[in-house]
């Protein structure tokens, strides 16, 4: 398949971010409407993210275990052309990160909000452009792109399993990153020594699911 390059505008986390793995769950509480207003409206290769059925899942860890829970998709689109991903962009409302327990009110939540972190304030979207799409296997895709975290825009790539069936679209998959090439550095143990059990592990793992519809 010939890879075609679609650009506009963010993410992750992510994650970000259509990939090979099952289904996220999680209980969406983004109020804006499940069909954002597309740039390229009347396009027939232009599917709207559905934001009350797509879902971010992070997983982070430290010395004493780990951390999991939810960021939520504000809009976005997938190209498709002859039921296959062509490009699309993505974008991440950073204000919406919640624990497993969907509380977003508590110390972990708010220091990963905080500058320390993702500095939602600051930054409160994160992007992902695809860029390109190659096959693996008869059911999953190389996928390409740009991730923009807190400003920062690095490329990455991810498996990702996408099912196009009429009007509806539907891509799993799974991302990790290195957080500190988009300069989440706290508490790392490349940049701080003697951390002990303080240590926060560099990697942050996305699980993605994402239903786009025309």
């Amino acid at each position: 398949m010939n890879n075609k390059l679609y650009t506009t505008y963010l993410i992750l986390i992510i994650a970000p971010f259509f990939f090979g793995c099952g289904p996220v769950t999680g209980k969406n509480k983004n109020n804006a409407s499940t069909s954002p207003i597309s740039l390229h409206l009347g396009n027939e290769k232009y599917y709207m993210i559905d934001t009350k059925e797509s879902v971010v899942a992070w997983k982070g860890s430290n010395v004493h275990g780990k951390h999991t829970g939810y960021v939520y998709i504000s809009k976005g689109e997938l190209m498709i052309e002859n039921s296959q991903l062509m490009g699309g962009t993505v974008e991440i409302d950073m204000s919406t990160i919640e624990g497993e327990d969907h509380r977003s009110d508590n110390n972990l939540i708010n220091h990963l909000k905080d500058p320390d972190f993702f500095n939602v304030k600051k930054f409160p979207f994160s992007t992902i452009e695809i860029t390109g799409v190659e096959p693996i296997d008869d059911e999953h895709k190389k996928v390409t792109g740009n991730l923009t975290i807190k400003g920062i825009t690095h490329p990455v790539s991810l498996p990702a399993r996408i099912e196009v069936s009429g009007k509806v679209v539907k891509a799993n998959g799974k991302l990790t990153i290195d957080r500190t090439t988009w300069d989440v550095r706290y508490n790392s143990g490349k940049f701080y020594d003697n951390l002990a059990d303080r240590t926060i592990s560099d990697s942050i793992e996305f699980n993605i699911k994402i239903v786009a519809k025309k």
